[in-house]
């Protein structure tokens, strides 16, 4: 699903709000994971998931194009782990 999709959805499931009420709760929502990931804390969203963050060493990476060598800076990675809920429906059997 990408973000129009997602839009979509919501606006039929609350035609009470217009499609641009829901792209700026949609907004708020991304922003607000994103500033606390930033700041180094955790979001949980209970039966969905937590999102955070995990910290990568430097390390000596390569070039797919030319096979060079290059140096990668250590750096922050957001990581998610899905949450139980989610995990058993994504594993029922059909």
């Amino acid at each position: 699903m990408i973000r129009s999709e997602l839009i979509q959805t919501l606006a039929n499931d609350n035609p009470e709000l217009s499609s641009e009420e829901i792209e700026h709760i949609i907004d708020v929502f991304f922003d607000g994971i994103t500033h606390h990931l930033a700041k180094g804390g955790r979001v949980e969203i209970r039966g969905f998931g937590a999102f955070s963050t995990r910290f990568r060493d430097a390390r000596l990476g390569r070039n797919p194009r030319t096979g060079e060598k290059v140096e990668v800076e250590a750096k922050r990675v957001p990581y998610f782990k899905p949450g139980k809920e989610i995990r058993e429906h994504l594993n029922i059997e059909i």
